[in-house]
């Protein structure tokens, strides 16, 4: 499941993300989440998470 859309995250979710200094190779970090950074209800590159370990990134895909 793609990580677009708000409503498909929940806290305690397992997700893989992609963090900003990746975005150019696409390495996927996995995680679980913290906290929902992004407001609206969806984002055409991924909903901003933060993960258990302090790492921020975009949802790519739902675990």
């Amino acid at each position: 499941m793609s990580g677009t859309n708000r409503a498909d995250i929940k806290v305690g979710a397992r997700v893989k993300v992609v963090q900003k200094q990746d975005q150019c190779t696409g390495n996927l970090t996995e995680g679980i989440v913290r906290n929902i950074l992004t407001k609206s209800g969806t984002h055409p590159h991924g909903i901003k998470v933060r993960l258990e370990g302090g790492i921020v990134g975009r949802v790519k895909e739902i675990i």
